[in-house]
């Protein structure tokens, strides 16, 4: 596992891009209108609809399935973490069972807070995730790329990933992050890289927050990566210097616009809802974000209950009576929006990397 990632990027640090590249993208959205509201596009695959444990608070395995059940939720994603039972497989198979959600994916202890969760070797605690997985029959494990002090855990990152995965039988998806931010630069601490565009994984998660506060084109992102697409954490973000998980249509990114081109296209995969309630007082609110996460996604995947399959139904864009998200003007498509991705990519600007400009139709 000791092959390095085929990019070789070694630079600790970076000029602060994402806040104007952030700016630059939401301001080609308010220009350009490239949702269709008189289309409804579904999927010809399944898409199935999630909530991640990091949404429920308490976060506790109970109240995940709980909430799932109560807001028609087809699964959960959980988050391993220190209490024991996010590990506790008869737990987890039980609440499956008594509310017959699926177990769609489990979220990997790979966050800054969570070293030495299940073992200290990141090797042996990604297995011990996927074998986990197969017992409560999730088909993902989520995980974040190293930091850059994990030595050869980082350098031998996107092949061992594949061998793990290839071992357990389990995709192991992984997650786009963000670059961290200390005045005028970016501190590169994820490795190989934050973005994953460049590195040769099979799988891939893809996280709106995340692509938030790096100032990605998330719509263009994720065309570029459909093939590799695997997991999508719905949520949202204003592009500002926090990790923000918004419910979805509260932030700046063009998370409707995506989903659509995600059910227009055909997409499979599970869409997990991953909003941040932990601060909010009020049971009734937090159960309110939870509702509103799933009926967007519902709206934007084409899967109301009783919509028409394809083509036959109007939608209306969420940013026409939501203020805080971006407005609409115009009527062009992207160059790129064809009946199946990939992308063309922008004129002048490098292939597979998302620190250029918006393409112009």
């Amino acid at each position: 596992m000791s092959t390095k990632s085929k990019s070789q990027r070694k630079v600790l640090t970076t000029k602060n891009s994402a806040r104007s590249n952030s700016k630059r993208h939401r301001e080609y959205f308010d220009k350009h209108d490239i949702y269709e509201k008189h289309a409804h596009h579904v999927s010809d695959n399944r898409i199935r609809l999630g909530l991640s444990s990091s949404s429920v608070s308490p976060m506790t395995v109970e109240e995940t399935f709980a909430q799932a059940a109560k807001h028609g939720y087809d699964g959960v994603e959980i988050m391993i973490t220190h209490n024991a039972d996010t590990r506790d497989v008869d737990l987890i198979n039980g609440l499956a069972s008594d509310t017959g959600l699926d177990v769609l994916s489990l979220h990997a202890p790979t966050l800054l807070f969570l070293p030495r969760v299940l073992h200290k070797d990141h090797w042996e605690k990604l297995r011990m995730t996927a074998n986990l997985a197969k017992e409560v029959h999730a088909d993902t494990v989520v995980l974040h790329p190293p930091f850059r002090w994990q030595g050869e855990y980082a350098l031998g990152f996107v092949d061992g990933v594949r061998q793990v995965a290839h071992e357990t039988g389990v995709r192991l998806a992984v997650e786009n992050m963000y670059p961290w931010r200390a005045g005028l630069r970016e501190i590169q601490v994820y490795y190989p890289d934050w973005n994953p565009l460049d590195e040769d994984y099979d799988d891939l998660t893809f996280d709106f927050s995340h692509a938030s506060t790096a100032g990605m084109n998330a719509l263009e992102t994720v065309s570029e990566i459909f093939d590799q697409l695997r997991h999508v954490h719905l949520t949202d973000g204003a592009g500002s210097l926090k990790d923000e998980h918004l419910v979805p249509g509260e932030g700046t990114m063009p998370v409707a616009e995506t989903l659509q081109y995600l059910a227009k296209h055909n997409w499979q995969g599970d869409v997990v809802v991953e909003v941040n309630t932990r601060f909010v007082r009020r049971q009734s609110v937090r159960e309110q974000m939870l509702a509103d996460s799933i009926a967007f996604a519902r709206e934007h995947l084409g899967l109301e209950a009783d919509a028409p399959r394809r083509n036959t139904h109007s939608h209306t864009r969420t940013t026409e009576h939501k203020p805080s998200r971006s407005g609409t003007s115009g009527g062009e498509s992207w160059p790129w929006d064809r009946s199946r991705p990939p992308v063309e990519p922008c004129i002048g600007t490098p292939t597979r990397r998302n620190t250029h400009r918006p393409p112009h139709p």
